[in-house]
């Protein structure tokens, strides 16, 4: 099992993005928990990005909607720092 991190900011950002997309509300919630018990499930589609957001990964909501993270294998952490579509979450 992981320990999950909420930041500040995934917080806010997780509250706006259930309120304008209620019907992703349930998905959401599953990912989360999902990334409790392991971050690299294929379902989650992990993957690191690069760029100005190198050392940050993200996993898939569905395909227009992701979640980025860091993974603290160490410590077993995900630090969760952001919810949104691809453009709003890879800015």
């Amino acid at each position: 099992m992981y320990t999950l991190v909420w930041t500040a900011h995934f917080t806010r950002a997780a509250e706006k993005f259930k309120k304008r997309h209620p019907e992703l509300k349930k998905r959401l919630a599953d990912v989360l928990r999902d990334l409790e018990k392991d971050p690299f499930q294929p379902h989650l589609h992990y993957h690191h990005l690069g760029g100005k957001l190198k050392g940050i990964q993200a996993v898939s909501i569905n395909d227009k909607y992701r979640v980025s993270l860091t993974v603290v294998i160490t410590e077993k952490e995900v630090n969760l720092l952001d919810v949104g579509s691809h453009d709003e979450v890879y800015r």
